[in-house]
């Protein structure tokens, strides 16, 4: 059955949400905040504030609270072979102005990180000024389509044309005209760049890339796309004229949505957000999947819940992992998860199920747009895997950590919690002659002093020799207290 796909683009003054929905089912959610839009594929002129050449790596000032980062291998000239050909120190200086291009977002407590390989983003093609080579999308895999893509571009560029390229995947059925109109709109952007570089003071942004929704024609939008819907009159109009311009066939897909219902509760995407943020994922089957997102990799647990179909146990499991596989692909895209995936599937005893699962798993990946790698089974049944990070998760830009268990996803128990006040009432008696300490407690722990523990806060009173008076504070959480001297 071919796939067909809709996106939805929602549009408030602060943000703009777009989800993509393949089969009825939504499979991506991206936000970009007015406050907090991101930084990938900006080119700014920074300033080198530091040089540290036993990293081989240096700090660049771009503007904005963090420093961001910039290695030797992402200096261009400085890498031969994927390895650092020159030491960063003879490449650039402190107090340098240098122009440079974000290739990831700041996340979590790491600044942006930074290249001065500069590369601009079309629809067809992305155009690399300072190199002379013509690259090709790895998607596309036949040799023949390859070669015939590289003759079929030589043939579009300018006698003067001393740029190099990469075709993208998008290029395979577009015409001699689009590529052409891709290559001039390009080049026209890049000399708009490079001129404004030149009398450019430090922090000054020389190119920022397309908000969101134009994002969406560009990079988004290909053949299986039947329409895109967006519910703001302003934003259809202003993509419908930048669609016109530069991606026509794509542009008569582009529709005003008009209706009561707001776009997202129409197609259900305002649950699907509430599920991708939610720690557990039920499967069909009765299974379970448990991700947990930390600063260096995510973990993805499954589990067979209450499933017992099936002919036999290793039925059950086989048939569970092989539902988890196709959810775990779409979780991925849905909360943009990145960088180091390891997922533990149900320990499988036979080498064909484990391959089965594994080639179900890489299949059900391949729909991904952002690049990623997978590794088999390893001698523990984990699977490695990386996908590459350039923004934050979705869950990173809609949630902050929780203040009361402090991002710990556990809270101290009510027994707890008493021993702690038991403990620190004892500390501010040896310390103070009050008349008489009051506890200021949430109603759990003042419940528990009142029943389980009434006879420790008895004894404790009694050892201490001063009467002890019980508050309940309804607006505490449950690991809040204060000791009161009266």
């Amino acid at each position: 059955m071919a796939v067909t796909e809709e996106i939805l683009v929602n549009v408030t003054p602060q943000e703009t949400r777009v989800a993509v929905i393949e089969q009825g089912v939504t499979q991506e959610v991206h936000v970009e905040r007015a406050s907090a839009r991101g930084l990938v594929g900006d080119i700014i002129m920074g300033r080198v504030i530091r040089v540290l050449p036993g990293m081989q790596s240096a700090f660049v000032d771009i503007g904005g609270g963090r420093a961001a980062f910039l290695h030797v291998t992402d200096i261009w000239g400085g890498r031969q072979n994927g390895e650092a050909a020159v030491p960063i120190e003879k490449l650039i200086a402190e107090g340098q102005n240098l122009m440079v291009q974000v290739v990831k977002d700041p996340i979590g407590t790491k600044g942006a990180r930074l290249s001065t390989q500069i590369s601009i983003a079309g629809r067809l093609l992305v155009y690399l000024p300072q190199e002379s080579h013509i690259g090709i999308s790895q998607r596309i895999e036949d040799e023949g389509e390859r070669a015939h893509l590289r003759v079929k571009l030589q043939q579009q560029l300018p006698p003067d044309e001393k740029g190099g390229y990469i075709i993208r995947t998008m290029a395979e059925t577009a015409s001699d005209r689009e590529l052409k109109s891709d290559i001039d709109y390009l080049r026209r952007l890049w000399g708009g760049i490079r001129d404004k570089a030149g009398a450019a003071a430090p922090l000054t942004p020389l190119y920022q890339d397309l908000n969101l929704s134009l994002r969406v024609l560009r990079d988004f939008v290909h053949d299986e796309t039947m329409r895109i819907l967006v519910d703001s009159r302003e934003t259809y109009q202003r993509m419908l004229d930048f669609g016109q311009d530069y991606t026509p066939n794509v542009a008569e897909r582009v529709e005003h949505y008009r209706g009561e219902r707001p776009l997202f509760d129409l197609y259900g995407v305002e649950d699907e957000i509430e599920k991708a943020l939610a720690r557990r994922v039920e499967l069909k089957s009765g299974g379970y999947l448990v991700i947990d997102q930390t600063e260096a990799l995510t973990t993805i647990d499954v589990n067979t819940g209450g499933f017992v179909g099936g002919r036999s146990f290793d039925d059950t499991i086989f048939k569970t992992n092989l539902e988890a596989a196709q959810v775990i692909a779409r979780q991925l895209r849905l909360r943009n998860i990145g960088g180091i995936i390891i997922v533990d599937f149900i320990d499988m005893d036979s080498e064909e199920h484990r391959n089965a699962v594994l080639n179900e798993f890489r299949k059900a990946l391949a729909r991904d747009r952002t690049r990623m790698t997978v590794n088999g089974f390893t001698q523990l049944g984990l699977v490695e895997m990386t996908r590459k990070r350039t923004r934050e998760s979705l869950a990173h830009v809609l949630c902050e950590p929780c203040p009361v268990c402090e991002g710990r996803s556990r809270l101290k128990t009510p027994q707890t919690v008493c021993y702690a006040i038991l403990r620190d009432l004892l500390r501010e008696a040896r310390q103070f002659n009050a008349r008489e300490f009051r506890i200021l407690a949430s109603q759990p722990v003042i419940d528990m002093f009142l029943d389980e523990e009434s006879q420790s806060l008895a004894m404790l009173s009694d050892f201490i020799g001063k009467p002890v008076s019980l508050q309940v504070e309804t607006a505490y959480h449950q690991e809040q207290f204060d000791i009161i001297l009266m």
